[in-house]
């Protein structure tokens, strides 16, 4: 049985993106099949981290949203472009970067009810293990559908106090469209912070578990987006920290 899975966060720069690639790259090294949607349609970015160029974007999510493609001419095969091979099948179905279309997206909106049959139609057309969803951040009409249709959502937050707020709204709406497996991602902690005592507030807070502690790492800012963390650095800490994140939002 497939699964749709969203990750999605109340503000920008959470890491959000560089989550969403990595556990969706750490799940097709497994083996499976894994479909990724940039749904970030005003300020995509994903595709940076696959090194996807803007060149090779012969059809984008906005093409099919505008009714020029089928939503799997959109679907781009990463597999053979990552610098380690996977075992697996990985596809992105990025958001354009043209500032023409994203200014379009912007003045004219678009039919969000089209991702939903999108997102079923990838599934079924490119046998698909699981469907992971890089959503906009904020709360937005294409967002709710994403968190209303998935199977799992993870919450990244920092710990910031801005975090924490918004992060409570986003909670309630999950809870209000019955997601039925929500957790909580704390990203960029500083070191010297507790991770058990951030851990315990967090989950005290919003009354939800928490899947991981993802702290502060000098590798991943050096990297600055050119490339997956997990395959760069497939021993350090951290990508087993991403690797127990995707169990837990693909188990049961």
């Amino acid at each position: 049985m497939s699964k749709i899975i969203s990750v999605h966060s109340f503000r920008g720069g959470t890491g959000k993106s560089n989550t969403t690639a990595n556990i969706s790259t750490l799940l097709a090294a497994q083996g499976h099949r894994v479909g990724v949607v940039d749904t970030d349609i005003q300020s995509p970015g994903i595709h940076v981290l696959f090194g996807l160029s803007e060149r090779t974007m012969v059809y984008s999510l906005n093409d099919y949203l505008w009714g020029k493609c089928k939503i799997h001419q959109a679907a781009y095969d990463l597999a053979s472009s990552l610098e380690t091979p996977i075992d697996g099948a990985l596809y992105l179905i990025p958001s354009s970067i043209k500032v023409g279309e994203i200014a379009r997206v912007i003045r004219e909106g678009y039919d969000a009810g089209l991702l939903n049959d999108g997102f079923h139609d990838l599934i079924e057309q490119m046998n698909l293990d699981y469907l992971i969803i890089d959503t906009h951040p904020g709360l937005n009409e294409e967002t709710l559908l994403s968190i209303a249709i998935s199977d799992a959502l993870g919450i990244i937050l920092r710990p910031d106090q801005q975090d924490y707020q918004g992060t409570g709204v986003t909670v309630q709406v999950a809870r209000k469209l019955g997601v039925p497996k929500l957790v909580l991602i704390v990203n960029k902690v500083p070191p010297m912070f507790s991770f058990e005592e951030v851990k315990d507030r967090v989950e005290s807070t919003y009354n939800c578990p928490v899947a991981a502690i993802i702290p502060h790492s000098d590798e991943m800012m050096t990297l600055a987006s050119e490339g997956i963390f997990a395959l760069r650095f497939p021993d350090h800490p951290i990508t087993q920290t991403l690797r127990n994140l995707a169990q837990v939002l693909t188990s049961p």
